[in-house]
């Protein structure tokens, strides 16, 4: 990886040992005339138009006007952030944040939108960093804005004929008034942070829940996203093989996390792979562990397509290609509390319906299994709760354009919520029997199954988004026969 161009004065800093010794060291490169002058001129013009997913700019504007309407007369800011440090003057990968994203479409760094009030609604406008062209020392001397480091740059009038609204630079921020506005994002740009702009809950909290109905375009990318996220399953059960010889869990990770960055922006979040005793850990993302032939192999995975959405499933395969009958018993048991769960989500029923009928599954199951120590009511009441040692985590979650989406949203508007059409939902139920557990009896130790689907609400009721995927043992058996 290539350093980035000195920015510290030589000989000026605090920091820097007193010496009598002259500095053997060239001065910055902005302050050698002659590289200056030749570095600014002989360039051409690059293709700097950005690379706008087709309709998020419409579906943004629509999702402004929502906004618009749920908060009308107040000054709305949101901003775009900006790549986290990995260490010192390197950054990860940076995400625009998902609000900004939502009412924008662009996945400009450091970006700021504006919502003014007016008689009608709210004007619109995107602020961006001036970028670094040929002419300006920064072109080659900032390794954040400078055309020579970063690539082609599109600048505001790029970015306004992409977005179809009004963009500016982020220096016109500063005649802006700001002492009553809302803000949500990340307010990484000095031109913000100065004024003391600080995030709103309600404004949060609004966004999240005017993001709980998606529209038809958030619809297609989210089908893009599980469509994307199947391919990928094919691709990790080929390599299983491979795993088992070596490699282990972390090669299966590695291949959809590169199938996801080839089909998409990556993974929508951090690639689960459990093997063996691994598979009962809800989010285990550490990975190093072997592919064991005869025990379970547990991959909960999601692609995020270009447009930021995910997709987020879950099967539960067995690592030689047939179940054991063990197994087999933890899974039809997961199965059928899925099955329940799936004829739950319908419009106008509550989100904790879902949840209600798998766990009641979940309970009798274990109860028939004597590993409940109370009867199934006393489990299922709310002070017992004694099958939730086997399941401690909820049953599904919103999806959208973060994979655990509208966490900000009040209780009454998520848990305590009716579905509704445009909802998308995960639906999840499992079982975790930990190989320390000794609640349990020796052959279930080390069975951890997850059974995870994306789900539509519609008019009607719901659809399966993810059921190209098969849900029962046999056919999770014959699934995997076939891709390989």
């Amino acid at each position: 990886m290539t350093d980035t161009p000195q920015t510290s004065s030589p000989s000026g800093g605090s920091s820097m040992p007193a010496s009598s010794e002259p500095d053997p060291r060239l001065p910055k490169l902005r302050e050698m005339t002659g590289f200056v002058e030749y570095m600014g001129t002989g360039w051409g013009t690059p293709d700097r138009a950005p690379a706008v997913e087709p309709g998020a700019a419409g579906a943004a504007a629509s999702h402004r006007a929502r906004l618009s309407a749920a908060l009308p007369g107040h000054t709305i800011v949101v901003a775009s952030g900006r790549a986290p440090v990995r260490a010192n003057d390197t950054y990860y990968e940076f995400r625009p944040d998902s609000d900004f994203f939502w009412l924008t479409g662009c996945d400009a760094e450091d970006a700021v939108l504006v919502m003014t009030p007016t008689a009608g609604g709210h004007d619109a406008t995107v602020y961006v960093r001036s970028p670094a062209y040929p002419g300006d020392p920064d072109f080659f001397a900032d390794s954040l804005r400078g055309e020579l480091w970063v690539g082609a740059a599109p600048d505001a009038s790029d970015w306004s004929a992409a977005l179809d609204v009004s963009v500016a630079h982020l220096e016109r921020l500063n005649g802006i008034p700001m002492a009553d506005a809302l803000g949500a994002g990340t307010f990484t740009s000095p031109h913000i942070a100065a004024r003391g702009l600080r995030r709103s809950e309600e404004l949060c909290r609004v966004l999240a829940e005017l993001r709980m109905i998606k529209d038809d375009w958030e619809i297609a990318q989210l089908r893009a996203a599980v469509d994307a996220t199947i391919d990928g399953f094919r691709s990790v059960i080929r390599e299983i093989p491979t795993a088992i010889e070596a490699g282990g869990e972390r090669w299966l990770q590695a291949s959809f996390d590169r199938h996801a960055r080839t089909t998409g922006n990556g993974p929508g979040y951090t690639t689960i792979v459990g093997s063996a005793g691994h598979a009962p850990t809800l989010h285990w993302v550490r990975c190093d562990g072997p592919v064991v032939p005869e025990e379970l192999l547990l991959l909960d995975m999601g692609v995020e397509v270009r447009s930021y959405y995910t997709a987020d499933i879950t099967r539960t395969f067995p690592a030689s290609g047939t179940f054991s009958a063990a197994q087999r018993q933890v899974h039809e048991l997961v199965e059928k509390a899925h099955r329940a769960g799936l004829a739950a989500v319908q419009p106008g029923r509550a989100f904790s319906d879902f949840h209600a009928a798998a766990m009641a599954v979940i309970a009798q199951g274990l109860f028939d299994w004597d590993l409940l120590p109370v009867s199934v009511d006393e489990a299922l009441s709310p002070t017992g709760q004694h099958h939730r040692r086997y399941l401690v985590c909820g049953i599904g979650h919103h999806l959208g354009i973060d994979v655990h989406d509208c966490a900000r949203s009040s209780y009454s508007a998520y848990q305590a919520a009716q579905l509704a059409p445009g909802m998308v939902l995960t639906v999840e139920p499992g079982l975790y029997f930990h190989s320390f557990d000794e609640t349990v009896p020796p052959e279930l130790r080390g069975i951890g199954v997850r059974i995870e689907d994306d789900l539509l609400v519609t008019q009607q009721g719901s659809t399966v988004l993810s059921d190209a995927l098969p849900l029962d043992a046999l056919g999770l058996e014959k699934w995997m026969q076939s891709q390989r």
